[in-house]
């Protein structure tokens, strides 16, 4: 379903990323494999990761090149498209998957932590985006899939930097589509469930976040590759804007937020009619605090 076309994936050496470019390959797209090499917390480089997924990828016959830029860096993001086009002839789809954790209760986050997170879950993913959308504007085609997080659309514990990033990358994703669609450009958005190396970092002291990382283990990478692929194909054409998430062998569609109830005064409102008036009104609207894992309680299917 990719014949002839030329993927490049961030974050690509290893878990989702890995598996996204292997089976892109395998459905005979080129891919442009980025991988900083970088630990799970975003320290170090390594160019060895990503040369080994082309290894791989060559061995069964496919078309890759390998690049370690940075993606926080404009000039690396842009870098991955350069290579694309310069080794491929052309660039028709972007999966932004490249990512760390670096998990801090709220109040002990550091200023370091945020900006790193950032950099490259959001400013990163922007930079990649960037660099393709004159590529994508002047052939009258293109895909981006954004990866996004259940910790960002729902919520988690200790994750301020990732959850602000990650709803960020909703709004971008959203963005581009509405201004890139003329262009025949489509936008969309992936919140993967897997185990991988990031999520290999998450604390598990209590009993319930233990039973929550053995339900992860559950979850191999390889099962968010085929939606990933499909939105960089043709195929999926008429699909712009949207959200899903794979959790092992089950795909949900996400809502973007949309008011749900209004009220209104013809007088205007005050602090008091506020208090009085509309909070015991809507009061029964409110949506609870949950985290990811109180909505997806059951056990992988």
């Amino acid at each position: 379903m990719l014949e002839g076309k030329v993927v490049a994936v961030t974050g690509a050496a290893r878990g989702i990323g890995r598996e996204v470019a292997l089976l892109c390959a395998r459905e005979g797209a080129a891919v442009v494999v980025n991988d900083y090499g970088g630990s799970e917390h975003g320290e170090g480089s390594d160019e060895s990761p990503a040369q080994e997924v082309v290894r791989e990828i060559e061995a069964a016959g496919g078309c890759a090149v390998a690049n370690a830029a940075s993606i926080s860096d404009p000039a690396g993001a842009t870098s991955i498209i350069e290579d694309g086009v310069s080794r491929f002839g052309r660039i028709d789809a972007i999966v932004n998957n490249a990512g760390f954790l670096r998990d801090a209760i709220f109040h002990k986050m550091s200023i370091a932590d945020w900006r790193a997170v950032i950099d490259v879950h959001l400013n990163g993913y922007f930079y990649v985006a960037k660099a393709a959308a004159q590529h994508f504007r002047e052939q009258g085609s293109g895909s981006y899939v954004n990866f996004t997080s259940t910790s960002g659309l729902i919520g988690n514990f200790g994750q301020a930097n990732y959850s602000a990033a990650k709803m960020g990358v909703v709004g971008l994703s959203n963005s581009i589509a509405l201004d890139m669609g003329r262009f025949g450009v489509r936008s969309n958005c992936i919140a993967p469930f897997a185990w991988s190396r990031m999520t290999a970092s998450i604390p598990a002291e209590t009993e319930a976040e233990k039973l929550r990382v053995e339900r992860f283990k559950s979850m191999s990478a390889d099962k968010v590759a085929p939606l990933a692929a499909f939105l960089c194909s043709d195929a999926s054409k008429d699909v712009t804007g949207q959200i899903f998430s794979v959790r092992k062998n089950e795909i949900f569609l996400f809502n973007r937020p949309l008011p749900i109830r209004s009220m209104h005064r013809s007088e205007g409102w005050t602090v008091e009619s506020i208090a009085s008036d509309l909070i015991p009104a809507m009061k029964q609207s409110f949506q609870p605090l949950k985290r990811s894992a109180e909505v997806f309680a059951w056990d992988p299917i």
